[in-house]
């Protein structure tokens, strides 16, 4: 089966979304699946990548190609508006249509984040034109990228009562902003949460911590997606770091995003952002504010919520039945769990379940599988929420979209009912070609690649393979190595991995896929020696009929060992720090 892999697209998050895509490139079980890349650039065209793009480090190291990238700036595309209308290179790849999707694909692995991405415009694109997609549908989609719909309709799902407040942009530019303040501080007390509510991966979240107004408004400003320039601050800086700071505008992890809209006039690019403001404030002294043009119109403020943070995935039986997998504690090393945080290393640490009783961890599985539900949400998501000191379970921002680098969360949590991100992938590309089936749109033909696709997978369990070890020591580095060669042959299909870790000369630790899916390996050597929680064993239980189609037997113990001779039977091994043996 071909799958064109989706990545890109117009949003702030396109850069994870690439990292997504990279995930399903190299992760797609090869002995099942084709993959074709499909780049999706900021004007809305769909580019069939050639493949050794896929390993670059940004999208902006292609796209558009270093000879179109000018003046110094590092931009995306729309920052070069006149290249819509300039053919797309036969070095990047080849231009195709949604009208001829299907002579180059079977099926759409969606890795895209963020509005027109996760909102139901390209799954709507895509049922138009008869391509089964990875994800929600239209309905769950749609609901899962509006945060203010969410909360109204979680509260309804399990009655949990969460102050929160909307704040349109017209009242933002023309009410007076102290009074508005007040009005908030009085509703929903101090720390208050603001987030752009059509936003993913947290992009446009803040936390005003103090009863501060200057710290207010900048955070509404972040929320609406837009920034206050000062004459007196502009003109303190010199050239290079005024250059900078444009520069900083154009990355969308720091940003905005070009175009910016400053006094009604629409700027495209660093150097005219630079040139602009130079003339403006030559002869004024007045703020400017910049806005995106894909501003929000409106921002969500919620009351703050103090407790233990979890994100916990939900994915379905083939029945349709929902199935939550074990909640992941998110302990900050940060004080805002935004963009930045939830992606750059060390920000945060993780803890798979949460660190409470068993029957406060039943209780997130059932809040989670009920909001799944009502929600109108099929084959997955990420629901994240607070455990309050109290023992009560709030829920907010369902992600139909997860993200999809092989550290994230569903991947972690999927690997503690016996999937590695190989086998994950694969669940996700037949429980939706079910799903697809249930929404009553070309039926017969779904239901035979559904047909051919369990076929495959059920004889690709019956092939017996080799055993290869991975050997490597109790070094972050090791273990990261480690990972790597676990998640490469287990998509290649050819051997069966079984990573070793080394902790002594006559200790020699035989890891369940579980334990490959930490973050250090101090993590690692925790869990070694501890008892396997009873949530992970009771949803292991519970999950054991899809982990036996997907996976096999899956055994979640360690086994221990004094000497390398005495596993077998690996004949055949890779020893990290060392030569291939």
């Amino acid at each position: 089966m071909r799958i064109g892999i989706f990545f890109g697209g117009p949003s702030r998050e396109r850069e994870i979304s690439f990292a997504g895509g990279k995930t399903a490139f190299e992760h797609l079980d090869k002995q099942l699946f084709e993959p074709v890349p499909v780049f999706v650039d900021s004007f809305g065209r769909f580019i069939k990548l050639d493949p050794r793009w896929m390993y670059e480090a940004s999208i902006r190291d292609f796209f558009p190609s270093p000879v179109q990238q000018t003046d110094g700036y590092r931009v995306y595309i729309e920052s070069l508006p006149h290249l819509a209308h300039v053919a797309v290179s036969p070095e990047i790849g080849e231009l195709i249509t949604p009208d001829r999707f299907s002579d180059h694909f079977d099926f759409a692995m969606l890795a895209m984040h963020g509005p027109d991405c996760e909102d139901g415009a390209i799954q709507g694109l895509l049922e138009w034109y008869r391509i089964p997609y990875s994800g929600p549908g239209l309905m769950g989609s749609a609901v899962g990228i509006d945060k203010v719909l969410q909360n109204e309709m979680i509260a309804l799902a399990n009655g949990q009562d969460k102050r929160m407040m909307v704040v349109r942009y017209d009242q933002w530019q023309q009410q007076d902003r102290q009074q508005l303040f007040e009005e908030v501080k009085q509703k929903l007390g101090v720390p208050i949460v603001v987030k752009a509510p059509h936003q993913g991966s947290s992009i446009g979240v803040a936390i005003v911590r103090q009863d501060s107004y200057d710290e207010f408004v900048i955070a509404l400003n972040q929320c609406f997606f837009q920034m206050e320039v000062a004459a007196d601050q502009w003109q303190a800086m010199d050239q290079e770091a005024k250059q900078a700071w444009a520069q900083r505008i154009a990355n969308l992890d720091e940003g905005i995003g070009f175009p910016v809209v400053v006094n009604d006039i629409f700027l495209y690019h660093p150097k005219e952002l630079f040139t602009y403001l130079n003339q403006a404030f030559a002869t004024s002294s007045n703020t400017l504010t910049l806005s995106s043009t894909n501003a929000e119109d409106q921002v969500l403020l919620e009351t703050y919520v103090s407790g233990q943070e979890f994100s916990c995935g939900c994915i379905q039986h083939d029945d349709g039945s929902t199935l939550v997998l074990p909640p992941t504690e998110i302990i900050k090393v940060v004080e805002v769990f935004d963009f930045n945080s939830k992606y750059k290393p060390g920000a945060t640490r993780k803890r798979i379940p949460v660190t409470t009783t068993l029957a406060n961890n039943q209780k997130i599985q059932y809040n989670i599988g009920l909001v799944f539900q009502r929600l109108g949400i099929n084959v997955c998501a990420r629901i994240d929420g607070f455990l309050t000191p109290e023992g009560e379970v709030l829920l907010h921002d369902p992600n139909t979209i997860p993200g999809m680098s092989p550290t994230s969360l569903i991947f972690k949590q999927m690997a503690e009912i016996g999937l590695n991100v190989t086998q994950a992938i694969t669940y996700f590309i037949r429980q939706s070609i079910r799903e697809r089936i249930r929404s009553g749109k070309d039926t017969w033909h779904l239901r035979q690649l559904l047909q051919k696709l369990d076929d495959k997978i059920s004889s690709q369990q019956a092939v017996s393979r080799p055993a290869k070890g991975i050997l490597f020591e109790a070094t972050d580095e090791q273990y990261a190595r480690a990972r790597q060669c676990f998640g490469k042959y287990n998509a290649e299909g050819k051997c069966t991995p079984v990573p070793i870790l080394k902790v002594a000369d006559t200790t020699y630790y035989q890891l369940p896929v579980q334990l490959m899916f930490k973050d250090y390996v101090e993590d690692l050597l925790a869990l070694v020696s501890e008892e396997r929680d009873p949530l992970l064993v009771e949803t292991s239980e519970q999950a054991a009929p899809l982990t036996a189609f997907y996976a096999g037997m899956v055994e979640y113990g360690i086994k221990t060992y004094s000497s390398l001779d005495s596993i077998t039977p690996i004949e055949d091994w890779i020893v990290l720090g060392s030569e291939k043996i």
